[in-house]
């Protein structure tokens, strides 16, 4: 019923209760279902005269918009353990953490600006902020940082990454190496030149 690609997190039972349209019963209608929704946080975002991607508040606000038509748990911290992210208890002391990191790479000019929104992209999927819907979100946030805070072209993600292909695998090799310390399989997913 709900088969999920490689790396991707998969629909308990009690996520499943969470749903807001009771007729999804595949993965397809939920893909579906989720992208409606994404799309319609694009004109969220585009009316938004700023969005400081590096504010607890607003990424959670960006998970609700992209996903609150579909679940009910949307923009709210997950409150289980998972076989990824930090401890769920400590999400938002490790969140803040994270983020105080990145706004110092940025004025302190650590990395490239590409480089340290890579980094943002991992951290923010290391972390694992929500029961589901994390990679989406941590891609699109970090669009937005790109965007909006760099003034830079989004980076080009490779096509869709919520499917099993050689692509998502790269994608999820390139997170897993960065898991470990090293960027540079995701600087080169992501043509950064480092």
């Amino acid at each position: 019923m709900f088969d999920h690609p490689e790396g991707a997190t998969p629909i308990s039972e009690e996520d499943r209760e969470a749903l807001k349209i009771m007729t999804i019963s595949t993965r397809e209608e939920l893909n579906r279902w989720e992208q409606e929704n994404i799309n319609k946080a694009y004109d969220w975002i585009q009316k938004k005269r700023t969005l400081n991607v590096l504010e607890e508040v607003q990424l959670r606000e960006l998970h609700r918009q992209m996903f609150g038509m579909v679940w009910g748990w949307a923009g709210q911290f997950r409150t289980s353990t998972m076989n990824i992210g930090v401890e769920w208890p400590q999400i938002s002391v490790t969140l803040r953490h994270f983020l105080g990191n990145v706004e110092y790479w940025a004025s302190n000019q650590t990395y490239t600006k590409p480089e340290i929104a890579a980094r943002y992209h991992h951290g923010l999927v290391q972390i694992h902020l929500f029961p589901n819907g994390n990679g989406r979100h941590a891609r699109l946030a970090c669009d937005i940082l790109m965007e909006k805070q760099f003034e830079l072209e989004p980076f080009d993600w490779g096509g869709n990454l919520n499917v099993t292909s050689d692509v998502r695998n790269r994608y999820i090799s390139a997170l897993q190496s960065a898991d470990k310390g090293s960027y540079s399989e995701l600087y080169k997913y992501l043509n950064i030149q480092s």
